[in-house]
């Protein structure tokens, strides 16, 4: 029986200690902000089981592990044209900065600081280039920001571990304008192949105009009496080869390929 009021002062205790809570957990991804009646202090807690003193003190979570977060705004590019822009950040707390991203952002930091951080270097960075450049320098323009954002954000202790532009939108005459000029670019494109194809089409004419004039004039060059008489006696051969040896029936005129024969038969008769 005597045993019996020390276990209930036992039992009371565990019932004390679990009602109290005097020990707090850090899980993966975080840091502990520990807080004295409202005061954090200056240690950062890892992860793992802390004691607090109970009512007095109290731990509070910070997430270091990277976050997301998407975000679109209007800006005004250097020729005045409208650009919304749709961005995406992943960004990460420090974690030898926990206490000063509780105590100064209110472990807020997505609201206090990200989302103005890059409102205003996208509007910077956007007002310094035209809206075509925007378009064909994305990479460039995406280095600016990021480069704008590191120097803001790591005031505060965050990290930027990515950012992409998402989208660049601009005002419907804007883009109607952009295909027109495309459209256009593309047309010049087809005439000037046009214009290449046929020079090169007139060139060939004139090399085989060329040729042919240069090949004309070295058989006019070649062409001697001798090779008259040959071609004479050639054709004479063909119609020999050709000939039926029958004569003409027609009177007058002379008997084909027999008036040498006829002359020398006169001749003789004489």
């Amino acid at each position: 029986m005597r045993a019996l009021p020390k276990i209930a002062a036992a039992i009371g205790v565990l019932l004390l200690i679990l009602i109290l809570n005097p020990f707090a957990t850090i899980p993966a991804g975080y840091r502990g902000v520990l807080t004295t009646f409202g005061k954090p202090s200056d240690q950062v807690y890892s992860e793992g089981l802390h004691f607090v003193w109970p009512v007095a003190q109290r731990m509070h979570r910070v997430s270091v592990a990277i976050q997301k977060g998407e975000g679109d705004g209007d800006a005004a590019s250097k020729d005045l044209q409208t650009v919304h822009t749709k961005i995406a950040i992943n960004y990460h707390i420090r974690p030898d900065a926990a206490v000063s991203v509780y105590r100064d952002l209110g472990n807020e930091p997505g609201e206090r600081i990200i989302i103005p951080s890059v409102q205003e270097a996208v509007k910077a960075v956007t007002a310094r280039f035209t809206a075509e450049e925007l378009i064909s320098k994305r990479s460039q323009v995406r280095d600016e920001i990021v480069l704008a954002l590191k120097e803001r954000m790591a005031r505060h202790g965050l990290v930027v571990d990515e950012f992409s532009i998402v989208n660049f939108n601009f005002s419907r005459t804007f883009n109607e304008a952009i295909e027109a000029k495309t459209t256009a670019d593309q047309l010049k494109m087809k005439a000037e192949r046009d214009l290449q194809r046929i020079e090169v089409e007139a060139k060939q004419k004139v090399s085989r105009a060329r040729a042919e004039a240069e090949a004309l004039a070295l058989q006019r060059q070649q062409v001697t009496p001798e090779l008259l008489r040959l071609r004479e006696v050639e054709n004479q051969a063909k119609a020999i080869e050709k000939w039926d040896g029958r004569l003409p029936t027609t009177t007058g005129g002379v008997i084909p390929f027999l008036q040498i024969g006829n002359k020398a038969a006169a001749e003789t008769n004489r």
